[in-house]
């Protein structure tokens, strides 16, 4: 080697090493908030920048907390939750609405990339989680209980990830998605968005999909409730539909609930279309749902009760026994619905078995 070649390699060595002419560093710095038992969860999350990362210590917060800035995680420890319950004094927004956590964008300006993980949220009189206008939203491993009406629930969000979550025991819907909650109005792109591996208990529908289009219900297991899922439709346009049912466990939901002004008593229903088209219903176990509703058996087609018919829907490969009256039950007069590949033992009408 010459001494030319020598002194080229040691000049590039030089510049290297300085950082001279390395391209400059693009992560954004990221700050972790944390926050103990006394302190006020709120504060933290309005400091909080995109990429920041709200942590609650174990223990219990008698808070709300409103998050409106995107890419902000908000967790608690992984193997002792932190747990919300209302605090009879508190008079921000979220909380004089009734819920624990809500997470909320504008028209035309989501909130993006948000994060809520491994907390309890427990006794609130509306929802234990409400979101409006998300995109991108992620829900893990929340465990939401005893709330008055939902115990996680979203509208007006796209591309939401619903995973390893518990609902129970809450007043309505454990989990709950839906177009608009405030207006009469068609169903909309849910673009893709997740709901999988929540258990779901004692509520009085586990999964309530309401005039959305373009989801996935799957691997869930729904047991104690009084149905376990209800995908809803009605007759404005674009219909509620185009959806993935499948890999759910749904077993002995026999719990009885009363009529309400939209629906009849509710109790041993597994999965029911109504007003829906085109979804497939998939390679699920439905098993011992029993009682006799009108809605009752394992998976249930029924026109809606604004008379919008179920229509080209797909049911095929499931595992459908015990249910009464009927493993599979065709109660519409829609048409181009299929039942194929089942295993059951009733159907009605009968000869879908």
């Amino acid at each position: 080697m010459t001494k030319r070649q020598i002194a080229y390699l040691a000049c590039t060595v030089a510049l290297v090493a300085s950082g001279v002419g390395a391209a400059a560093p693009t992560a954004e710095k990221r700050t972790l908030h944390r926050v103990k038992p006394g302190e006020s969860i709120q504060k933290a999350v309005d400091a909080a920048k995109p990429g920041d990362t709200v942590v609650l210590s174990p223990g219990t917060y008698r808070e709300s907390v409103r998050i409106t800035t995107s890419n902000v995680t908000l967790r608690g420890s992984i193997v002792f939750p932190s747990v919300l319950v209302p605090d009879a004094a508190a008079t921000d927004s979220c909380a004089k609405a009734g819920h624990g956590i809500c997470v909320t964008g504008a028209d035309g300006s989501p909130v993006e990339g948000v994060t809520v993980r491994s907390l309890t949220v427990r006794g609130f009189a509306k929802n234990g989680l409400w979101a409006s206008r998300t995109d991108r939203l992620k829900v893990q491993r929340v465990k939401a209980e005893e709330n008055g009406n939902w115990g996680i629930a979203q509208e007006r969000s796209v591309r939401s990830v619903l995973t390893h979550n518990v609902a129970r025991d809450n007043g309505d819907a454990g989990l709950f998605v839906s177009n608009t909650t405030d207006t009469e109005a068609g169903a909309v792109d849910a673009r893709g968005t997740v709901i999988s591996h929540n258990r779901l208990s004692g509520n009085r529908i586990g999964v309530t999909v309401r005039r959305l289009r373009n989801l996935t219900v799957e691997r869930n297991e729904a047991t104690g409730n009084c149905a376990a899922v209800f995908v809803v439709g009605d007759e404005s346009t674009p219909r509620a539909g185009a959806m993935t049912l499948r890999r759910n466990y749904i077993h002995d939901n026999n719990k009885h609930c009363p009529k309400t002004p939209r629906l009849p008593f509710l109790q041993g229903s597994g999965i029911v279309l109504t007003g829906a088209e085109e979804t497939l219903v998939a390679e699920n176990r439905i098993e011992d749902n029993v009682g006799t509703s009108p809605l009752s058996g394992g998976i249930v087609l029924f026109k809606s009760f604004v008379g919008a018919l179920n229509e080209r829907n797909e049911i095929r490969d499931n595992v459908v026994l015990r249910n009464g009256a009927a493993d599979l039950a065709n109660r519409d007069t829609g048409k181009g619905n299929t039942f194929s590949r089942n295993t059951c033992g009733v159907s009605d009408p009968a000869g879908m078995c």
